[in-house]
């Protein structure tokens, strides 16, 4: 079993010689914001460790899989996973696949480009949806909801990492880059058409929980987890472990630090 400390090792290496994707992947980057950036990706990843446990037999879709990161961890744990992607990177995910297949079965990651809006998966053929970094690019949204709740089993469950809408800082920057114009139209090269995008239409959990209900789920308060409190500038006077102890402390108490200055939102929406 590989863990989550093992595999980010693995993936700095990675790094190194898959060099498009440093921009992106910033561990590489400034040193000063190492330890802030490594706490955040290990803790959610953790967060999905905990959820997808040693169930090998969970049928898992990957909306919006990206260069492939989560599916490969799960991949090296001897889980099967497929994603789908509208990512200009695409391409990457095959020479991802070839190096990580020296340290597990790669081939247990299966990917392909595709819209869930043209290709809805079948009815009742997953067990467990990842959202990564995803949720919030999905629009319309509730024509996605209703194809994940169209698609899941019995007990199925949405898996969701996100940022948190109610973060004061990133609402501000936010706004900054984008105005109100949450939700835009872009070109798909490979699909050659027009689609809709939500344009880093972040939501609040609050927002998140009405509209996973109105579309027949339901987000346990159990499953809701908050990452990130601490900026960069903490990680230079204090140690990064026990910064993250404090940060998992705060997060299970109510109120307005939980709320409005935790960046990241992870969650669990299960299929009524």
């Amino acid at each position: 079993m590989m863990q989550p400390e093992q595999f980010f090792e693995l993936m700095l290496k990675e790094l190194e010689v898959h060099t498009e994707m440093q921009p992106y992947y910033k561990f590489l980057g400034k040193k000063s914001s190492w330890h802030f950036r490594r706490n955040y990706f290990l803790e959610r990843l953790r967060y999905i460790q905990k959820q997808v446990a040693d169930n090998k037999d969970l049928r898992i879709w990957d909306c919006g899989s990206g260069y492939g990161t989560t599916c490969l961890f799960l991949a090296m744990n001897g889980i099967k996973t497929h994603g789908t992607t509208l990512e200009f990177y695409y391409d990457t995910v095959q020479k991802r696949k070839e190096y990580w297949s020296q340290f597990g079965d790669s081939s247990l990651f299966t990917c392909t480009y595709e819209n869930l809006f043209d290709t809805p998966p079948a009815a009742n053929s997953c067990d467990l949806i990842i959202v990564q970094d995803t949720l919030h690019h999905l629009e319309p949204i509730n024509d996605a909801l209703k194809i994940f709740q169209n698609c899941l089993s019995a007990k199925g469950r949405v898996l969701s990492i996100e940022e948190n809408g109610s973060n004061i800082i990133q609402r501000a920057k936010l706004y900054k880059y984008r105005g109100n114009k949450r939700i835009i139209t872009i070109w798909d090269e490979k699909l050659k058409k027009d689609i809709l995008i939500g344009n880093e239409n972040i939501r609040s959990l609050e927002n998140w929980r009405h509209l996973f209900e109105e579309n027949g789920f339901n987000i346990p308060n159990s499953s809701v987890q908050y990452v990130r409190y601490y900026l960069p500038v903490h990680y230079r006077f204090s140690d990064p472990q026990s910064l993250l102890e404090k940060e998992r402390k705060i997060q299970t108490e109510q109120g307005l630090r939980r709320e409005y200055f935790f960046f990241g939102l992870n969650f669990i929406a299960e299929k009524q």
